[in-house]
């Protein structure tokens, strides 16, 4: 039987992230290719003295490198640049912790069955395990223990030594050069996705400074002008070594949070970004919001709760009140997740959790409440073999 925890209540979110499209003139795309890719070369070579430090990374090499990037970009870029590449080594480093624990949980779960006689019956008073059906079963699970061994002592070497492996741009991406076929891609599209996605046009907010970016800066009319690198300071339409963008900005979500805090000078961090696939320019504002106090448990259930069940084409809600009882009729709230893209599965997820949000408000409660499941040891390929469906 599954052991019921505790209940809890969700801490609110401690960021926020808005995005608008850019409507750009030819003369804006070509700037901001050539400064993008000039960045991201910047990047990339960043990414590979970061990669080669490996374990022997301190903060007086990463002012070193701070110290190189400045003299062909400028210190707030180069401060952008290498704690970008700070994050992408720290992230691909815990994938690589990520990998090892999951590498031991599959060969702790192969070992004891191979242990035990072929159609052996478990025993959970005795703590045992079942045996493998089948001598051919059993061959096939000792050689993949072999192979996940060899992964894993791969991995522990990797991170003894703090190596990383990590591709600016994206592995799915790259690997892909090989299989274009099979994407649906010629060499030509694949190029634009794989430069869009190396392009560098981000940059960490400051308090203090004018709208709260000197690097990418937006004002409260919407105007967009970046801070070109020195090597590229001919690009400049501006004062200071500045381009304008033709493009206007207008964040219609949370618009007027943006602009509350640009207003006072308080830190949004921005990101240019390129979607190949629509031929869109696209500008994300992100910032922190300062910690909320986390409502009690008992406060959140004064007015009652919506309990939401998951299901595999709806959301399934009942309105209960304070002591746990149904109140009024039950909802759901249906979605297709039939399509073949991951845009239009989200979409789905999205509006079906949009009506759920409407009708919480809707029906007075303070808070909606659903199931916390962890089905990670229980559906392994090595628990329920090579056709086990994982829950999402």
């Amino acid at each position: 039987m599954r052991q019921v925890e505790a209940s809890f209540v969700v801490p609110g979110p401690s960021g926020v992230a808005v995005r608008d499209r850019l409507r750009v003139s030819a003369t804006d795309v070509a700037v901001l290719c050539e400064v993008g890719l000039f960045l991201g070369s910047l990047a990339s070579g960043d990414l590979a003295v970061r990669s080669r430090q490996g374990l022997a990374h301190d903060a007086g090499s990463w002012a070193v490198r701070k110290r190189e990037l400045t003299g062909c970009s400028s210190a707030r870029w180069a401060g952008s640049i290498t704690k970008a590449t700070h994050d992408q080594w720290a992230l691909a480093r815990r994938g690589r912790q990520a990998e090892m624990a999951w590498l031991r949980g599959q060969i702790a779960a192969i070992e004891p069955r191979l242990a035990r006689p072929l159609g052996a019956k478990a025993n959970k008073r005795e703590g045992l395990v079942r045996g493998y059906g089948s001598r051919a079963e059993w061959h096939a699970k000792s050689r993949r223990l072999h192979t996940l061994k060899a992964r894993l002592a791969g991995v522990e070497a990797d991170w003894a030594a703090g190596r990383v492996h990590v591709v600016r741009g994206g592995k799915h991406l790259a690997h892909l050069r090989h299989h274009l076929d099979e994407a649906g891609l010629d060499e030509n599209g694949w190029r634009q996705r794989w430069r869009a996605a190396r392009v560098f046009l981000s940059a960490d907010g400051e308090s203090g400074k004018r709208f709260g970016n000197e690097t990418i800066r937006i004002t409260d009319t919407g105007q967009l002008s970046i801070k070109l690198p020195a090597a590229l300071a001919h690009l400049a339409n501006a004062p200071h070594g500045r381009y304008v963008l033709d493009a206007r900005v207008a964040f219609q979500h949370r618009g007027q949070e943006w602009l509350d805090r640009i207003s006072t000078n308080r830190a949004v961090a921005y990101r240019i970004h390129h979607d190949p696939v629509r031929g869109r320019w696209y500008v994300t504002a992100a910032w922190q919001r300062a910690p909320a106090p986390l409502l009690s448990l008992e406060g959140a259930l004064a007015r009652g709760v919506v309990a939401v069940d998951m299901n595999d084409d709806h959301l399934a809600a009942w309105r209960l009140d304070v002591h746990g009882n149904p109140v009024g009729e039950p909802q759901r709230f249906f979605y297709d997740l039939s399509g073949t893209t991951t845009q239009h599965r989200d979409a789905q997820i999205r509006h079906a959790l949009t009506r759920l949000l409407h009708h919480a408000r809707r029906s007075g409660v303070a808070a909606i409440a659903i199931e916390d499941l962890d089905f990670t040891d229980n559906t392994s390929r090595e628990k329920h073999g090579h056709n086990s469906v994982s829950a999402v």
